[in-house]
């Protein structure tokens, strides 16, 4: 943040690189926060729809990834950064539907029978959401960078 204050010229309004930067660490946080519950309930297998959105949320961290140096020039890159953005939040709503249809195998599989296995499966797949929900936020900073420079 340092170096946004002392810069004179930014690609974009620096209230604006502030906004994306916090998006960004929350995202980043809402990873670390993944790592650190699989470590808790010390989880060795995954069910298929969360290695689904985990490969969906690999998928979006890429987009992301390509996006972040096109914003140096965001009226130039605007075709592409409209194009990633809008994959992303298509990727969001993909992880959306496998995190419902996983519930419910979930509950149908462990909600009888092994509530415990179940309660953890859940808490999975609500912070694999949650991931994935903060990608989507990076991605409508970044929308909304395009929208200001165009």
């Amino acid at each position: 943040m340092q170096a946004v204050r002392r810069s004179f010229i930014t690609p974009f309004d620096r209230s604006d690189i502030q906004d994306l930067i916090q998006s960004m660490d929350d995202a980043i946080d809402r990873m670390n926060g993944m790592v650190k519950m699989v470590r808790l309930y010390e989880v060795r297998t995954f069910e298929p729809n969360m290695q689904a959105i985990g490969k969906v949320a690999v998928e979006a961290a890429r987009l992301l990834a390509e996006a972040i140096p096109l914003l140096e020039r965001p009226g130039a890159n605007v075709t592409r950064l409209t194009e990633l953005t809008e994959k992303i939040v298509q990727a969001e709503g993909r992880s959306d539907d496998l995190h419902d249809e996983g519930l419910k195998q979930l509950f149908r599989t462990y909600g009888q029978s092994a509530p415990m296995q179940f309660y953890v499966g859940k808490e999975i797949y609500e912070a694999l959401e949650r991931v994935m929900d903060r990608f989507e936020d990076v991605a409508n900073e970044i929308s909304a960078i395009v929208i200001e420079s165009v």
